[in-house]
This record gives structure tokens, C-alpha cells and sequence, in this order.
């Protein structure tokens, strides 16, 4: 009680705040995504997530080691097609700029982790996760295309896959054919929890890949959905996911931390284009301190219990921590 008892003594200066500090971060928690289009020579800024750009795989070789002379332990790869149709077949093409940028980068850079996000969203023209059958998307026969689209990236070289399209089995149908074909060593991180939010707009934009018609709702969670999250992270644990992840981040920290609470795999956690630009546009309008700010919000996904965090800030926080 007080006077005896006095929590300000643990933060009287840095030194015993440093001392006791519970949660910590570290450059080697960070994920840094970037998109691979079709050319060559190509470094073009992405309009709505300034900051970013579209790399061409000869642009990305630079990038990827930039990324990695500064500890950054891993990159998460999206990938822009050549063309789009209604099966969204680009997305297995062992030719496209995908694969390319995975064998450049490899050869380049091989300490760099490679992670691939799986999904045909910006390869149909459609703009949907999977193939379209009598207005809905098939479940089905999209999960044998994800798995193809696997298999092209592990036989590129990519060191693990991350499903992002909320398909049911999924996960298992991706591991039972990476292992068929002696990818046993290639991990899966899944979107387990990925909601149907409205801050991925920025990423659409960058990606190419916005429904034409309709919305996702019918496959990715209902943002009210707590315990169900928890069903669906089992669901992938028991399927074979070596990392499940909660996409976004920031307004879903209670699906982190049940997760924490629940489960004893690594926990991945994707702070998402409008969280990026949300935080942005307030640091431009001179609202918040943006390096603070950053820090801040990096911790709470860390005091949540997230182990791995993908964002487009990874090169801004590895800056800051040194």
C-alpha cells in the first residue's frame, strides 16, 4: 500500500525501465512484404501506399539485400500476373515474375527468407480467391489450384507458402502435395484468422486484385468472430501449419492474444495496408509522432503475444532498433 509501496520507483529513469521492461522487440520478429510485377528494370511507386513500390524480379535482387544487410530475417512476396483469367493460371506459372523473383533472389541473397503468399485473387479476372462456379467460389477445386501454386513457388525455391485465401482444407491439401513431391522442408504459415476488414483497400490497389463484383465475406471471417478465429486456427494447426497468423493486426489484438493464450505454435501477425497508411496519413497531417507512433504500435502486437510481424514498416523499425 501506498506510501510504502510506490510503482514509480520502476520507471524513475531509463536504466531500471530498461531493466524491467516485460515486452521487447527485435529485428529479428519482422517480415517485410513486397510486390513482383511483370518487365524488367521496374521500380515504381505504389500510389496508395507511399513507400512501397512494384519490383520487376532483375529490380528485386537490390531490394533483397538491402533488406537483408539490414538483419531483416525474412521477405513476404506478392505476386502481379502476366494475365488473368477466370482460374487465375498464373499464379502456378513456374516462368512468371514470381518464380523468377524467388530464383534471383535465392541465388542472390540465400540467406533472405523467402515466403510466398498463395492465393488467386490477383491473378483472376474476376478478382475472387478462387475459381467462380455458379456465383460462388468453389471451395474444392480452388484448394487443388493453391496447392499447384505451392508447389510452383517450392519448386522455385521458396522456403515457406502462406496460403491467404480462406479456403477450407486448404492447409492440408497444400501439405500433402508439397510432401508428395519431397518438400517436406517447406513450411506452411497460414492466414488462419484473416477477417473480412476494411483496411485491406490500400493493398488491393497495389495487388490488382479487388472483387469485380461482390465482396468476400462468403469465405474470409466475420470481424465479429472471436471464438470461430480459434476454430479455424485449430482447423490449420491439425491440417499441418508449422505458423498461424491473425491478418490485420491492430483492431484484432484480442485474437492475438486468445491465440497466445491457446495455442503454442509461433503466432504471425499482419499490420496491414490501411493500418499503414492510417498511421501515415496522421504522421503527414502532423497528428502523431510517426517513429513513436510506429514503435508503439510494433510493441503492442509483441505485448499481445505475436512472435512474427509482417509489415511495411520492417525497414523503418530496423532502422529505429539499432
Amino acid at each position: 500500500m501506498f506510501p510504502t509501496v510506490r510503482m514509480r520507483r520502476l520507471r524513475n529513469n531509463d536504466a531500471t525501465r530498461r531493466l524491467v521492461r516485460e515486452t521487447t522487440l527485435n529485428v529479428d520478429d519482422l517480415v517485410y512484404p513486397l510486390f513482383v510485377c511483370p518487365g524488367e528494370s521496374v521500380k515504381r511507386p505504389i500510389k496508395s501506399m507511399p513507400g512501397c513500390f512494384h519490383f520487376s524480379p532483375d529490380k528485386i535482387i537490390e531490394e533483397a539485400k538491402e533488406i537483408a544487410h539490414m538483419g531483416i530475417p525474412a521477405i513476404m512476396l506478392f505476386g502481379l500476373p502476366e494475365t488473368k483469367d477466370p482460374t487465375g493460371s498464373d499464379a502456378s506459372n513456374e516462368s512468371g515474375p514470381l518464380c523468377n523473383a524467388i530464383r534471383n533472389i535465392k541465388k542472390s541473397v540465400p540467406e533472405l527468407l523467402i515466403i510466398t503468399d498463395v492465393c488467386l485473387c490477383a491473378y483472376t479476372d474476376h478478382g475472387h480467391c478462387g475459381v467462380i462456379s455458379n456465383g460462388k467460389v468453389d471451395n474444392d477445386r480452388t484448394i487443388a489450384l493453391l496447392a499447384k501454386t505451392a508447389l510452383a513457388h517450392a519448386n522455385a525455391g521458396a522456403d515457406m507458402v502462406a496460403p491467404s485465401d480462406m479456403m477450407d482444407g486448404r492447409v492440408n491439401a497444400i501439405r500433402r502435395l508439397l510432401d508428395e513431391k519431397a518438400f517436406e522442408q517447406v513450411g506452411i504459415m497460414s492466414y488462419s484468422a484473416k477477417f473480412a476488414s476494411a483496411y485491406y483497400g490500400p493493398f488491393r490497389d497495389a495487388a490488382g486484385s479487388s472483387p469485380a463484383w461482390g465482396d468476400r465475406r462468403a469465405y474470409q471471417m466475420d470481424p465479429a468472430n472471436g471464438k470461430q478465429a480459434m476454430r479455424e486456427m485449430q482447423q490449420d494447426i491439425e491440417e499441418g501449419a508449422d505458423i498461424i497468423m491473425v491478418k490485420p493486426a491492430l483492431a484484432y489484438l484480442d485474437i492475438i492474444a486468445n491465440a497466445r493464450r491457446r495455442f503454442d505454435l509461433p503466432i504471425a501477425a499482419y499490420n496491414v495496408s490501411g493500418e499503414y497508411m492510417m498511421l501515415n496519413a496522421a504522421a503527414e497531417a502532423g497528428l502523431i509522432d510517426h517513429n513513436a507512433t510506429i514503435m508503439e504500435t510494433m510493441l503492442s502486437f509483441k505485448r499481445a503475444g505475436t512472435d512474427i510481424i509482417i509489415t511495411y514498416f520492417a525497414k523503418e523499425v530496423a532502422k529505429l532498433l539499432q
